[in-house]
């Protein structure tokens, strides 16, 4: 091997090393690879090279360190490169229109890399290409490049952010001209073309002479400006904001969030919310939580709750670090708090932006041109609200690229999309941003709690009040931890051909009947006539639907980014019912489909960590 290094006795990765040497200029991932190399350190070795990320819809994600399975500068430029010739190949006024790149604040020392670094690197590639960049000097929230995309005009998008991952972890997120995120085939297309582009252009790695570059634009005044400007379309209650006397808590847990969600706050001209002095600035060790993902409860909340104690706030409202997802919590008469579930406060977000909507629409016509949507594995509540509505609710599959695209369609045709969300804390308040964006929400459930607040009624108090109008809809999702993909492919396939009967799906579950089931992996649907989904479908993840008699519905699918199975149960139930006895049945269920179909023991599943 060059560089006088000692080979591993592996040809072929012996090759991997060395043609990443001739590439890579970061002396800090060299070094690295070159202390493996000298420390005969294979199996670290092959774990770096053994094969590249895999660019898909969601763009990447991975750790930051060596190699080319992991997020550095050369792979930062090698995805570019190929980001790059694929938008050529499609636009032919790329140059007249460019591309914009944000980044939170992530970094990792010991490899050199970070967000600002790689957005950096994604922007020299494009300069030097003779392509117009809005690259923002500073942290952003996520939900501000889909913005960019669509109030300029431009032809795509990046945001480097790996939002709520461990600390180790960074990602290269990609929207597309229509301002959502990329879908087939255009994940396939980026990959082809970075294979096609691995050696590093000359001018790539100088970000110095990019950033000098008249080609590259700052537009962080402006769309901070005009982002604000948009959202305000959204309050419709600035008197009763003004006087509000509810106190409420805000965390960024060490995110990007804090600065924008108190511009959003004065935006609507509410209060601005308690800041937790420990979280609010960015740091990228998340020194003071497990998992900075809000999505994962109290754990992450417990600064807020601490502070909320000390300053009398009833509401807590938390962002992930990129700030494109919002939870809530709010404290009970008992004292405990309650933190809701993302299909429950996409209970309460749908009903009040249709309670907005409504107070400002008189024509009955309008109501029939009314979009929502939801993915595939959220709360059906929005489908029972539009049936006595009478506006439109559609589902899609999981993920807000799907929704973001669909809005884009119906928008195209003169619909309004009010809103869209996703279990996952995810909420599309503003069809400004075709994303998920947790600094509008925050705005915009800061103004539903003030008004509640008028009527003297909690969040916990009208959530009630929506189930008993349009029916009980309880949820209950987790997920098993698994890294071994055969344990993954044997579970599913075990359900598809159950009680070892080839193409026989379960019948029953633990006493519980099961009356249809939807098979996104396969395209089967029994519900339908001709047996075929609706649904797009996709062989490269596993996803199955079980609909039972009791009115339960259950899906098991694995998870793009992380090594999970998740599942997602919701039992729905007329507003009359006993809720006890309803959180009781689906209990029961939870645990039949447990038992029965995930079988933890026998597959050595690890439950989420409490």
């Amino acid at each position: 091997m060059e560089n006088s290094l000692p080979t591993t006795g592996d040809t072929k990765l012996d090759q991997a090393v060395q043609q990443w040497l001739q590439f890579d200029k970061n002396p800090k991932t060299v070094f690295l690879v070159q202390s493996l190399v000298k420390e005969g350190a294979v199996e670290a070795l092959q774990k770096c090279f053994s094969s590249r990320m895999e660019f898909g819809t969601a763009g990447l994600r991975a750790p930051m360190g060596p190699g080319i399975s992991c997020m550095n500068d050369l792979t930062i430029i090698q995805t570019t490169q190929g980001f790059c010739r694929y938008l050529e190949e499609c636009f032919g006024d790329l140059k007249e229109r460019g591309v914009v790149i944000g980044h939170d604040a992530r970094a990792h020392p010991a490899s050199g890399g970070g967000s600002k670094c790689f957005a950096s690197l994604a922007a020299a590639v494009f300069i030097s290409r003779g392509v117009p960049v809005h690259l923002f000097s500073g942290i952003i929230p996520t939900p501000f490049v889909p913005f960019t995309v669509s109030h300029l005009g431009l032809c795509a998008g990046i945001m480097v952010t790996a939002s709520h991952n461990p600390k180790q972890d960074n990602g290269y997120k990609v929207y597309w001209e229509n301002g959502a995120q990329i879908v087939s085939p255009h994940d396939k297309g980026i990959s082809k073309a970075i294979e096609e582009n691995l050696e590093p252009w000359p001018e790539s790695w100088k970000t110095e002479e990019a950033l000098k570059s008249p080609l590259l634009q700052d537009p962080l005044q402006e769309i901070n400006t005009e982002y604000f400007t948009a959202i305000q379309k959204h309050c419709h209650h600035r008197e009763i904001n003004k006087s509000s006397k509810v106190k409420i808590v805000h965390t960024s847990v060490h995110g990007v969030g804090h600065a924008f969600v108190q511009a959003a706050f004065k935006a609507f001209e509410l209060h601005p919310p308690y800041a937790v002095e420990e979280q609010k600035d960015p740091d990228p060790e998340f020194p003071t939580v497990k998992y900075p993902n809000p999505e994962e409860g109290e754990g992450v909340l417990t600064l807020s709750f601490a502070l909320a104690e000390r300053e009398g706030a009833t509401v807590v409202l938390a962002n992930d670090p990129d700030a494109d997802r919002l939870a809530v919590a709010e404290k009970r008469e008992s004292g405990q708090w309650r933190v809701f579930s993302g299909n429950e406060l996409g209970a309460l977000l749908g009903w009040w932006m249709f309670h907005c909507w409504k107070k400002q629409n008189s024509d009955a016509a309008a109501v029939k041109k009314l979009y929502m949507l939801c993915s595939t594995v959220s709360s059906k509540i929005l489908r029972a609200i539009a049936l006595k509505e009478g506006f439109h609710f559609e589902e899609t599959l999981t993920g807000f690229k799907w929704m973001g695209n669909r809005a884009r369609d119906l928008l195209n045709q003169g619909k309004t999309v009010l809103f869209a969300f996703e279990e996952a804390i995810g909420y599309m308040c503003s069809p400004s941003v075709l994303d998920k964006d947790g600094v509008s929400a925050a705005a915009i459930a800061g103004e539903m709690i003030s008004y509640l607040a008028t009527k003297s009624t909690s969040l916990s108090q009208q959530l009630t009040t929506i189930y008993k109008a349009y029916g009980y809809h309880i949820s209950k999702n987790s997920y098993f931890i698994c890294h071994e993909q055969d344990v993954i492919r044997s579970l599913f396939e075990r359900l598809r051909n159950y009680s070892g009967q080839k193409g026989s799906y379960p019948t029953e579950c633990g006493g519980f009947s099961i009356s249809a089931v939807r098979d996104l992996t396969t395209g089967y649907d029994s519900s339908q006539p001709d047996k075929k989904a609706v649904l797009p479908t996709s062989k490269s993840s596993q996803m199955i639907t079980f609909t039972f008699s009791n009115g339960g519905v259950a899906t098991m699918r694995t998870s793009g980014t992380e090594p999970k199975i998740k599942y997602y149960t919701e039992l729905c139930a007329p507003g009359n019912s006993d809720v006890t006895h309803l959180q009781k049945e689906l209990d029961s269920l939870v645990d039949a489909i447990i038992e029965n179909f995930f079988q933890p023991r026998k597959n050595k599943l690890q439950p989420k960590p409490e």
